[in-house]
This record gives structure tokens, sequence and C-alpha cells, in this order.
């Protein structure tokens, strides 16, 4: 094996171990019906919550930066993914003047008026680059990658650091859940965005304009069209689907390729924080973690490369919204509240800051807990009360803190280290 390879990955064996099991075992398990399509579906969600603690571990445990706005960036791409879906989220829709189909979601919320003229229903400007699915994957990078640089360009140049930035990134991540909680931002207020049925419909991949799409199922149709003009005799209530030919969110064979994709996504983004980390980037990364101040004296501009990380951070995070959409099926502001944020610290310090694997083992292990305690069980003497379980993530967090400061992955050491030096002690 490349030696190069293994200072990437750290344990080849745990790596290519984790690796079969992702993608040789679980599927063995789910084709046998050992498993359920839920459990899978489960799994691949808190994998998504797993690249967002990979960013947030980066950040924290390579730079020494504490960011408590990690879940807005993880909305931000979320949304992007969550507007997509609605464009093609069901076999009816109201057709603006312009011939672009009105998601349902949003003429819900606003029957009457929606977007730039008052008494009209027309789709906002903003929504309509996410009709495109090629184009809202790119979005979905490049607006929480953007958003954070821009933080990060203004917050590190005034030398904001330590405590304050905690506090200013949290007061972002509340400010963010108002915004977005608004009717008037046109994102669907509180109720967020719902009414997902397909994913990557053919009209999603090979144009860009909808009705281009509406004339193209009335020809495959042969002109076949039921129109029932609205009340105000201004809109028209259209029967008819643009996103027939796409896959249903509802298949258990799409919510296992779901899967599939975040695993593979899940890996991709390990190995590239691996990479930062290991180079001679993350050498400096380290050093501004350790000592800011000499790093300056020796000519770095740390708060460069601190909007690298912090900018790299966001752009995983929101990877992992997009990913989490389609297989949550809604998306809402309340995933930004900030008190989100700090469970993502909880992951990171469980599985072990500075490490990237124990980011990700936290953050499986924890919502895998959280999965089990939030649920009621009787035991002999006792019976457990889903509220218990915020009590029992405190004490977590504060058993971490105070006895194993290195996390899972550092107690994994420890227990690995002591058998082997019990078995080379059995061999003298």
């Amino acid at each position: 094996m490349n030696p190069q390879f293994d200072k990437l990955v750290g344990s080849k064996r745990a790596f290519f171990a984790l690796l079969l099991f992702t993608f040789v075992v679980m599927p063995v398990m789910y084709s046998a019906e050992m498993i359920t399509v839920g459990q899978i579906n489960m799994i691949g969600r808190y994998m998504c919550f797993a690249i967002l603690a990979l960013g947030l571990d980066l950040l924290w445990g390579y730079v020494g930066i504490l960011s408590l706005c990690q879940f807005t960036f993880f909305c931000l791409g979320g949304y992007a993914m969550g507007m997509h879906l609605a464009h093609h989220g069901g076999p009816e829709g109201i057709i603006d003047g312009n011939g672009w189909k009105i998601p349902a979601c949003l003429f819900v919320v606003y029957p009457y008026d929606v977007g730039e003229s008052s008494g009209d229903a027309l789709v906002p400007g903003f929504w309509k680059p996410f009709w495109n699915l090629p184009l809202t994957v790119a979005l979905g990078l490049l607006i929480p990658g953007l958003a954070s640089f821009v933080l990060g360009y203004f917050v590190f140049r005034s030398r904001v650091r330590g405590v304050y930035f905690a506090i200013l990134t949290q007061a972002i991540a509340v400010a963010s859940w108002l915004v977005f909680c608004r009717n008037d931002v046109k994102l669907c207020g509180t109720n967020g965005l719902v009414r997902f049925d397909v994913i990557a419909p053919a009209e999603s991949l090979t144009t860009f304009n909808p009705v281009d799409a509406k004339d193209k199922w009335i020809e495959s149709h042969e002109g076949s069209l039921d129109q029932d003009l609205n009340k105000d005799g201004k809109l028209d209530q259209l029967d008819y689907s643009i996103a027939d030919v796409g896959f249903s969110l509802s298949s258990d064979e799409v919510r296992f390729g779901l899967y599939l994709i975040t695993a593979a996504c899940l890996f991709g983004a390990f190995l590239l924080c691996r990479w930062v980390v290991n180079s001679r980037l993350g050498r400096v990364l380290l050093a501004i973690r350790d000592d800011e101040s000499t790093l300056c004296f020796f000519g770095y501009k740390p708060y460069v490369y601190k909007m690298f990380a912090f900018s790299l951070a966001g752009i995983l995070a929101g990877l992992a919204g997009m990913l989490y959409v389609p297989q949550m099926q809604i998306i809402t502001p309340s995933n930004m509240e900030a008190y989100r944020s700090l469970l993502v610290v909880v992951w990171v310090a469980v599985g072990g800051r500075g490490t990237l694997a124990g980011a990700v083992l936290g953050a499986l292990v924890v919502n895998l807990l959280y999965n089990y305690f939030t649920s009621q069980h009787d035991f002999y003497f006792f019976s457990w009360n889903p509220d218990y379980w915020q009590i029992l993530l405190g004490l977590m967090f504060v058993l971490v803190v105070l006895y194993l400061p290195n996390g899972l992955i550092g107690l994994l050491d420890k227990v690995r280290g002591s058998i082997g030096l019990l078995l080379r002690r059995n061999r003298s």
C-alpha cells in the first residue's frame, strides 16, 4: 500500500472495513430484507449530519475556530434543493402569466400575490434558476460557500477570534432563522418547502424554461389539456404533470439510491478533508490554532487561510443540506435554529475533536442514540421518557469534556493500546 495513502486515510484497515460495510454489507442486508428501507433512509440522513460535522471539525479541531452557524449554511444548500423539488412537486399546477408553473407550496402561502407584480401570481425571479437540476446543485454549493466567504472576509480581516467569533456566528444563526420565517421572503415562511414528489425529471436536465416542458407534455398527450380559469380570470388551473418522467421520492429504489449517493459524498468529503489537513496548507492551519501571532511574524496572513477553511466548511454544509432534503422531504426555518448548530459541537466533541474520523463517528453515534432514546422504553426498574434525552445529551457532553477529551476515538485508541500491551505480555 502507498504510504501516502496510509497518511491520507489513517488506518487503511479501518477505512476499507468501513467502505466494505457501507457499500457491500449494507446493500446485501437490504436485499435480504434484514433491514428496512426506512432504516436505510435514517442512516442516510445521519450521514448528511456526518458531512456537516466534518466541516466543523476542520474549523474547530484544526484551526481553532468554533462556528455556531453551520446549520445556517446547511439550510442554504437544503433550500436550494427544496426549491428545485418544489418546482417539480405535483401533478397539478398553477401557471402564471409567463407560463411558469407556480410550485404548490408557494401558491398555498401566496394564493393571489406571489412575486413582482401585485395582484398577479408570478413565480419569483430568484426561484427560476432552481428549475434546472445541474444548476441547482451548483448553486447549492456556491451560495453557502459564497456566504461563508463573505462573512469570513469581514470577520477575519477585523481579527475577530475566540469566543467573540462564536457569539457572532450564533447571532447570525438567529438572524437567519428570523429572516427565513418571514412570509415576504417568498420562501413559504415557517411552513417551509414541502410537497416533494419526484427528483431528476428529464425536463430539469435538458431544458431551463418550464414553458418548453409544458409544450412537450401537451404534444406527447396529443394536445389534450384541461383548463379551468380562476374566479378572477387571471390564473389557469392546469391538470397535467411536467414531472411524470422523474424518479419518485417515495420509491424504495430511489431512497436506497440516495443512501448510496450520500455515502459516496461522505467518503469523498472525508478524503478531501484528510488531504487538506495532511498537506502544507493543513500545517499552516494547525499553526494558526497553536500560535497565530508567531505565524504572522513569519509573513503569513492567517485571515486568508481562515477564510479558506470557513468557506470549505460552508460548502460541505451546503452539500449535506442538499443531500438531506430529498431524504427528509421537507425543509423549514426550524433547521436554522441556534441550538441545532450547538448539536454539531456535541457530535464533534463526543467523537473526538481534531481527528475527522471522530467527527463522523460522533455524528453517527449521537444521532443513533437520539433515535433510540427519543421513544418510550420500559426497562426492568425504570421507565424511560423521551423528554430525558436532553438530560442524557448534556450529561454525555460534560463527561466527554471532563474524562474523554479525545472523545470516542481517543477511547478506542486506549482500548486498542491496552489490548496490544496484553498480547505482547502474553507472548513474552
